[in-house]
C-alpha cells in the first residue's frame, strides 16, 4: 500500500510563477537569437567556435590524465542517462507518495526535453568538430548539446522539487552547489573533449532553462486551475 499522500507546503504567491515564466521566456528568446546564426552558419560565430575549440583541443592532447577524468565525468556522472535515471527515481517517489499529477508533469518535462533536443539536432544538422587526433568521439548532430540541456533540465527539476517540499537551508545550499557544478561542468567537459562547439553548449543551456521555466510556470497555472475547479 502506498504511504500517505505527500503534502507540499503552501505554494508561494503567483510572483514565483511569473518569475519562472519570465526566465523561461527570456531564455527561449535568447535561444532563438542563437539558433538563427547557427542555422545560417554565420561566419563570426563559426570563427569564435573554431577558435575556442582549437585552443581547448591543443591543450587536451597534451593532458591525457585530465582527458580521462573528463571522460569519466561526461560518460558516467553527468551522462544524460544518469540524469534521466535521477528524474525517474524522483518520479517514482512522487507517484508512490501520492503526488501523481506532479510526477507526471516532471516525467513529461524530461521526455519533452529529450524529444526537443533530438528534433532540433535533426533539423539544424550541424556537424561536430573533427580532429586528426581526437581525444573522444560522439555521434549525431551537434546543436544543441544534449548533455548540457539534459543537465540543465534535470538539475533544475530536482531543485524545484526540493524547494517545493521545504528543503532545509543546508540541504538547499548543498543541492544548489551540486546542480551548479554539474550543469557548468558537463558543458566544460563537452568542450574540452572536442565533441561540441561553444554555441552548442550555450544553446543546450538556454533551451534547457527555457523549458524548465515554462514548465514550472505551467504547473503553477495547472495547480491554480485545479484549486479553482474544486472550489464551489
Amino acid at each position: 500500500m502506498p504511504s500517505a499522500t505527500l503534502a507540499p507546503p503552501p505554494l508561494p504567491r503567483s510572483r514565483s510563477r511569473f518569475s519562472a515564466l519570465r526566465v523561461g521566456t527570456a531564455c527561449a528568446l535568447l535561444f532563438l537569437a542563437l539558433l538563427t546564426p547557427v542555422a545560417l552558419r554565420w561566419s563570426p560565430l563559426t570563427t569564435l567556435d573554431r577558435t575556442v575549440a582549437d585552443a581547448l583541443h591543443r591543450r587536451a592532447v597534451t593532458e591525457p590524465g585530465l582527458v580521462h577524468a573528463n571522460r569519466i565525468l561526461t560518460d558516467w556522472a553527468w551522462d544524460p542517462w544518469t540524469m534521466r535515471a535521477l528524474i525517474a527515481v524522483a518520479v517514482v517517489a512522487l507517484w508512490w507518495r501520492g503526488a501523481r499529477p506532479l510526477a507526471v508533469w516532471v516525467a513529461a518535462t524530461s521526455l519533452l526535453g529529450t524529444l526537443l533536443q533530438q528534433g532540433l539536432k535533426s533539423a539544424v544538422g550541424r556537424e561536430r568538430p573533427h580532429w586528426p587526433d581526437p581525444v573522444d568521439s560522439a555521434h549525431y548532430a551537434a546543436f544543441p548539446s544534449g548533455h548540457a540541456m539534459t543537465a540543465a533540465v534535470s538539475c533544475g527539476l530536482m531543485l524545484w522539487l526540493l524547494r517545493r517540499y521545504g528543503a532545509g537551508p543546508r540541504l538547499w545550499r548543498g543541492a544548489l552547489a551540486v546542480a551548479g557544478v554539474s550543469v557548468v561542468g558537463v558543458g566544460v567537459t563537452r568542450l574540452y573533449l572536442g565533441v561540441h562547439w561553444l554555441s552548442d553548449v550555450l544553446g543546450g543551456w538556454l533551451l534547457g532553462a527555457a523549458l524548465l521555466g515554462l514548465s514550472i510556470a505551467g504547473f503553477s497555472r495547472f495547480e491554480r486551475w485545479r484549486r479553482g475547479a474544486r472550489t464551489p
